[in-house]
Parts: C-alpha cells; sequence; structure tokens
C-alpha cells in the first residue's frame, strides 16, 4: 500500500538492476525524473478485505523523452494475481521501449508517425510480456493473471492500451467551463458483444452464474472453469486458446487546452463511483495527492453501498498535464 519514490528507470526485461526493495513490496510506485520540478501526479493503492493487494500502478517521468510519462495499473487475479501484476507493472515499461526502438529503426527510412510507432510498441511488448509469464519456472498463471490499463504521453500526444476491465478517464473543460469526464477505454469484460461473439468462435463459454445473475464470466468448453470476469488479460493460459487475449486495444488523443489530468484506476473504484465523480475529486485535489483522494473515496463508498461485502483492492495512478 501507498506510494514510494525511486530514480530507478525500466530498461531490458531481465535487468536485476532495476528491481529495488520498492518494486518487490511496494503496490504503487512513482518514478520521478531529475529534469522535472513540477509534481506531474501520484499514485496509489489500498489493500480490500479479500487477501493479499494484487493491485499494481506506476506513474514513470522521462519515458521515452525528457518531457514523456508512462501511466499504468494492473489488478491482478487468481492464486498469483498479485505476482502477474508486479512482474508486469515491472517489465512492461522497458518492453514497450524496446519495441519502439526495433520499429523506429526499421521504419526511419519510411518517417512513419510516431503515435503508429507507439501504438504498434505496445501491442508487440504485451505480446512479449506475455509469453514472459508463461516462462517462468516458478510462476503458474494457467488460471491467474491481471489486467492492464496504460497511458503512455509523448508530447501532447497520449497512446492508451487496454487490456481488461480497468479504466482509463479523461478530466476535460467544456465550453462552459465545466469539467467534464471522458472514458477512454471500454472495460473488456464478457458483455461486450464483439468480445462475447471471439470468445464463442473459439469455442469458449460465456455465461453468469444464478447467484452473480450481472456478472457474464469466461468458461471453458467443456467445463464451469475457470469463470473468468473479464475477456482479455496477462495470464490466464487455461482460455488462451478459448478467445482470451493479451491484445490491448489501443488508442489515441491529441491533448488540447482544456484537458487537466487523466485518471486511471483498477475495478474497485469503478464499483463505486462514476466517470464525473473521479473526475471531481481529482480536479479538487492537488496532483501529489490526488490519487490518494480517489482511493479514500472509493473506500468510503464501498462502505456505504456494500457493508456487507469484502472491498475489493483500489489502485489510482493520475497523471496532470
Amino acid at each position: 500500500m501507498g506510494m514510494c519514490i525511486s530514480s530507478v528507470k525500466s530498461s531490458n526485461i531481465h535487468d536485476e538492476n532495476t528491481k529495488t526493495q520498492q518494486d518487490i513490496y511496494q503496490n504503487a510506485i512513482f518514478i520521478h525524473s531529475s529534469s522535472s520540478k513540477t509534481p506531474i501526479g501520484s499514485v496509489s493503492s489500498q489493500q480490500g478485505q479479500k487477501g493479499i493487494n494484487q493491485d499494481s500502478a506506476i506513474l514513470q517521468q522521462g519515458f521515452g523523452m525528457d518531457a514523456g510519462v508512462f501511466c499504468g495499473v494492473f489488478d491482478g487475479h487468481g492464486k498469483n494475481g498479485q505476482i502477474a501484476s508486479r512482474l508486469v507493472r515491472s517489465w512492461l515499461p522497458g518492453l514497450i521501449l524496446n519495441q519502439k526502438k526495433a520499429i523506429s529503426s526499421l521504419d526511419l527510412v519510411f518517417n512513419k508517425d510516431s503515435v503508429e510507432e507507439w501504438s504498434k510498441a505496445c501491442i508487440g511488448a504485451y505480446k512479449v510480456m506475455d509469453k514472459e509469464l508463461k516462462l517462468q519456472e516458478n510462476l503458474d498463471c494457467s488460471c491467474s493473471g491481471t489486467t492492464s490499463v496504460t497511458v503512455i504521453k509523448q508530447g501532447e500526444d497520449l497512446v492508451i492500451a487496454n487490456l481488461g476491465d480497468s479504466r482509463a478517464v479523461l478530466g476535460t473543460g467544456s465550453n462552459n467551463g465545466e469539467l467534464m469526464a471522458v472514458q477512454l477505454t471500454t472495460d473488456l469484460k464478457p458483455s461486450v458483444p464483439e468480445e462475447v461473439e471471439r470468445i464463442k468462435k473459439s469455442n469458449g463459454r460465456v455465461f453468469a452464474l444464478e447467484n452473480e445473475p450481472h456478472i457474464s464470466r469466461v468458461w471453458l468448453p467443456d467445463q464451469n472453469f475457470p469463470g473468468l470476469a473479464m475477456t482479455r488479460a496477462f495470464g490466464d493460459f487455461e482460455l488462451k486458446d478459448y478467445g482470451v487475449i493479451a491484445i490491448p486495444q489501443i488508442s489515441h488523443h491529441h491533448l488540447n487546452i482544456n484537458d487537466k489530468f487523466v485518471v486511471l484506476a483498477s475495478d474497485g473504484v469503478w464499483d463505486v463511483l462514476s466517470n464525473q465523480q473521479v473526475v471531481s475529486i481529482a480536479s479538487s485535489s492537488r496532483p501529489e495527492t490526488a490519487a490518494r483522494e480517489v482511493v479514500d473515496a472509493a473506500v468510503n463508498s464501498w462502505k456505504q453501498k456494500f457493508p456487507h461485502s469484502k472491498m475489493d483492492d483500489i489502485s489510482v495512478s493520475c497523471m496532470f498535464f
């Protein structure tokens, strides 16, 4: 739980020097850049009531360029979900940089668009990350995994990559001066028609249990197992032949003068707070405390709305422009 400050930067996936005590024990980390003098945001994570905190979050300055930023939230699930989410949090930024470097060298002659290169780098890195999880000898992710929602800021461009049901929301001003919430990602659950179609084409099954009719899940063709409540994730290799994929949905947003910040959060936030509520909370907070304020509001809302239910893990990463 909480925030940790480190000067370590992600590089090669197997570079053990990038793994600090903070990486191992903290769920939310902020990697500062020595060139930045003003706070650009905050990260925070709160353990729920279901066991160990399986969420991870990151805010990394100096990503790709001096003014570049990498922002991410990862929500683990299953027996080894906490390990999966922390490995992805630690390794994915470096993998994306490696992919971007390789793509840029190939595209140099053709002068390709930078946003397109970053988009390709995210897709390639997500695929490699999933393979790396499968190759870990002492880590069983057959029925464990993690969601991932990441935002890369390069100049005035945001590249958003989404895998699962964590969410990214933009806080932006309207023409009449009011602050609006704009959802940048789709919650990739088995209730999304296009996602269900892919699962069924791969012989996976989608249905909700009688005792939770509002939650559709993904099942194996011939067993009522494992019942995954999302359609894309790192890990969950039992379902990778049946339509669950680790290919993210990619989108792009070009910042304008009205855009103020972006909030990434695990579903423990969105289960109890609306997009507009989260944006309002963040806008009334200082950048360095905004993530904690959203987490605290979600915790209080869980107590009020679901007093007899076990609270989910709650993690937030806020990036201000």
